[in-house]
């Protein structure tokens, strides 16, 4: 059965930055809004401590299908009127291979959350976009928005051959496992139990999801079609110029001089090879422009994933002072030697190169990165480890150095590794106050279309909406569609 896929993709950014303000404002027009699942547990409960002063976060939750867990994380983390200034956020605990029931509870509440929010009302589409790389709150996540109807699961920054299995196993409300990679030791399972973490309520089958991973090459792309541990609906082609993690470049390793990964043509995506896996597939990574979609989309492209052009939107979940500084300051200055992104190869503790857009204050300034106090306090990038006693451990690189090396770890892995849970969290305003007092500080990503942004800013007002970029891309009468509240079923 052909089905009418949406052309245009809203990028799932993170942390939060594709908020369910963004995907709800995209899926009304027709088009498929994404949420980003990154560090979501985080984000439910800064906006339970930050007051939630809207509602909006207490009424997703009053639709949560188990009440007794939904009131346990409002007991836990809800402040009447927000945390007084300064007062550092309550962390959520970290994840581990075997988590707490109560952690899971809150991880499956919250991607409920954000995707509920972004269905309500209306009859569009809306998925939800994870990182194969943090392995652990996965399962979960995947969970929650399943429960909140999700119709679209992507994934990226890894090759996520077992996502499909899982989502036929929880559309049964079935255990489900997931490996983990172990340094030092064999691969380990983190499993998550539907029937366990939603203790005893009445369970019913779930709508499962289309799946797009997020590819880099047609070959990875046949791969994960063939030997997925099940169906693959289509694929998002991602190439370097994209925002945010970029797969390596294929080969060796080499930098150009300004220290960025080089990428040849290796790295370039056929697209005849993409058409003939006989999937859809949106191209993502400066394609932006009606000219690039309308090229793509001739050689057999179903449409684009756009991701720089919504972050720097007003509905984007960017910080707004942040946000129209970025902007003023992209359209009123002349941009460093090299354009505003600058693709690091160091700074992710995922080993995957980062792209980081090269604005005034940010962690990415040298200076800025080296008076930070490194400390890993929300762990969302820790690696597995085996201790020598034989049982497991997290670390992460960008920790402090001497409590790496304590656990194995080598001196060299953590040069230039950078805290980006924090720093993607202070990018939505929910900056962690420090114990000595020092908020967090930010670390904007963005695609190399982030050099073009100017091209949507309205005169005199140095900003845009969502709805700018549907127009510029697909016309305003696409931009102009709002759909109605009855939802069409459109999965086979």
């Amino acid at each position: 059965m052909k089905i009418n896929h949406p052309v245009l993709i809203q990028g799932g950014m993170g942390i939060a930055v594709s908020d369910w303000k963004l995907a709800r404002t995209v899926s009304l027009t027709g088009q498929l809004g994404i949420v980003s699942g990154t560090a979501i547990n985080s984000v439910l409960v800064r906006r339970l401590q930050d007051g939630d002063l809207d509602g909006t976060t207490r009424r997703a939750l009053k639709a949560f299908p188990s009440q007794a867990i939904a009131q346990k994380i409002i007991d836990a983390f809800y402040i009447e009127g927000g945390r007084p200034k300064g007062q550092p956020y309550k962390r959520a605990i970290m994840y581990n291979v075997v988590s707490p029931v109560a952690l899971l509870q809150q991880t499956v509440a919250a991607c409920f959350v954000e995707v509920w929010l972004a269905k309500e009302g209306h009859c569009g589409v809306v998925g939800v976009n994870l990182l194969e790389k943090i392995h652990l709150p996965n399962l979960a996540c995947l969970y929650g928005a399943m429960l909140a109807d999700v119709d679209y699961v992507i994934m990226g920054a890894g090759i996520p051959r077992e996502i499909p299995g899982v989502l036929d196993l929880l559309s049964e409300n079935k255990k489900a496992g997931l490996k983990v990679p172990v340094a030092d030791g064999d691969d380990v399972i983190t499993y998550f139990d539907p029937q366990v973490v939603m203790e005893g309520m009445e369970l019913k089958p779930l709508k499962r999801p289309y799946f797009f991973p997020i590819v880099s090459s047609a070959t990875l792309a046949l791969s994960l079609k063939k030997k997925s541990t099940g169906r693959v609906d289509g694929f998002i082609v991602e190439g370097p110029l994209a925002g945010g993690h970029n797969a390596p470049p294929r080969g060796q390793m080499q930098l150009n001089e300004r220290g960025e990964p080089i990428y040849g043509v290796r790295d370039q995506v056929d697209l005849a090879d993409m058409a003939a896996l006989d999937l859809p597939f949106w191209m993502a990574g400066d394609y932006a422009t009606p000219e690039k979609m309308k090229a793509v989309r001739d050689q057999g492209a179903h449409g684009i994933q756009v991701g720089t052009l919504f972050a720097f939107s007003e509905e984007s979940g960017v910080d707004r002072n942040l946000r129209l500084d970025a902007i003023k300051t992209i359209m009123t200055t002349t941009p460093p030697d090299g354009g505003w992104i600058f693709t690091d190869p160091r700074s992710s503790p995922t080993g995957f190169p980062f792209k980081a857009a090269r604005l005034p204050g940010s962690i990415s300034e040298k200076t800025n990165y080296l008076n930070r106090k490194r400390i890993c306090d929300l762990g969302y990038l820790r690696h597995t480890y085996k201790k020598p006693d034989g049982t497991l451990g997290q670390r992460c690189p960008a920790e402090p150095v001497a409590d790496y090396i304590k656990k194995g770890g080598l001196e060299e892995d953590t040069v230039g590794r950078k805290c980006l849970c924090n720093a993607l969290m202070a990018d939505i305003g929910m900056a962690q106050i420090q114990a000595d007092g020092t908020p967090e500080i930010h670390l904007l990503t963005a695609g190399d279309d982030l050099n073009n942004v100017g091209r949507l800013v309205k005169a005199g007002q140095g900003t845009y909406s969502a709805l700018d970029v549907i127009s510029y891309l697909l016309g305003p009468e696409v931009a102009r569609t709002k759909l109605p509240p009855t939802r069409v079923e459109q999965h086979p």
